[in-house]
């Protein structure tokens, strides 16, 4: 027999601040009356959280709704976007792409690094510096928190960023250096996942709780959504179907390479070399963007 737990005190707290957040960048400034009313929150509980997050600086008084509704009940309140501001990474074995932005939501910056090959010794050093670059010419000094999304495989138990065999090693090197900025929190995530949980948030599946989103890239991927939450897995590797042994591929794949795998049949590389096969133009390379210019042309 299992007992229900209860939450605490702040951990009530702590999920109603979240929901009524989440409800102010959804639909902008609300009254502490609309507050209640799509929340389902007693009185007593919006206007101490409405209290909370005022004192906390997420939360502030922007206006009035309604000429003829003056008082408490008629007040406007709004996410403070300037609060706090972050950044977020794409990081490819080409280069990066990197946005810094406020709460809710707002690009404040873009910039574009490539990097050739392997890189350099200064790689890591040169990307940070110009993420830096572009936050100080949007006026912010200090990010709260850098996402950043990468191909590989994130091990859910250490953090840690597990090559497949095909990352450059700058890319770790990026991840210690962003993890030297003072007072910035650092969130790594596969590309795919972070791709799914944007889709659930604000895209295509914020009407579905479970859902797999397939990624076609240089591989394939999936992020894989049930009841509303990310599933990694033990090892990290739910949705990398590019590893699944099939017949017609040479050998098995492995821990860090899935040459042997799935990603032998559908992978950019097998794509082209079978536009070729059909005297279909194709890049030997099997670059993603070549793979697609190829079975467009089919």
């Amino acid at each position: 027999m299992t007992t229900a737990r209860t939450a605490t005190p702040s951990t009530a707290r702590a999920i109603n601040d979240r929901l009524a957040l989440n409800l102010l960048l959804e639909q902008g400034p609300l009254t502490a009356t609309e507050l209640r009313d799509l929340t389902g929150l007693s009185r007593p509980t919006v206007a101490d959280l409405l209290e909370r997050l005022q004192r906390t600086g997420l939360v502030a008084v922007v206006g009035e709704r309604g000429e003829q509704r003056r008082g408490p009940n008629a007040r406007l309140y709004a996410l403070v976007a300037s609060r706090a501001h972050l950044a977020a990474f794409d990081v490819r074995s080409g280069g990066v792409s990197l946005v810094v932005a406020d709460l809710a939501g707002r690009s404040l910056a873009v910039a574009e690094v490539p990097v050739e090959g392997d890189g350099g010794p200064d790689t890591a050093g040169a990307i940070v510096a110009t993420l830096l670059e572009a936050a100080r010419g949007a006026g912010v000094e200090r990010l709260h928190t850098v996402a950043v999304g990468a191909p590989g495989l994130v091990d859910p138990a250490t953090g840690r960023l597990q090559s497949t065999g095909k990352l450059p090693g700058w890319h770790a090197e990026l991840l210690a250096a962003l993890r030297q900025l003072p007072g910035t929190e650092v969130i790594l995530e596969n590309e795919v996942n972070l791709a799914g949980r944007a889709e659930y948030r604000v895209g295509a599946a914020r009407d579905r709780d479970t859902f797999v989103l397939l990624w076609l890239g240089h591989s394939v991927g999936a992020a894989v959504i049930l009841d509303g939450r990310l599933r990694r897995g033990f090892s990290g590797g739910t949705g990398e179907i590019c590893f699944l042994p099939v017949p017609g591929t040479v050998g098995l794949p492995s821990a860090d390479s899935c040459e042997g795998g799935f990603h032998g049949l559908v992978g950019s590389a097998a794509i082209c070399a079978l536009a070729r096969v059909h005297g279909l133009p194709a890049d030997p390379a099997g670059h993603a963007a070549a793979a697609e210019a190829a079975v467009r042309a089919a």
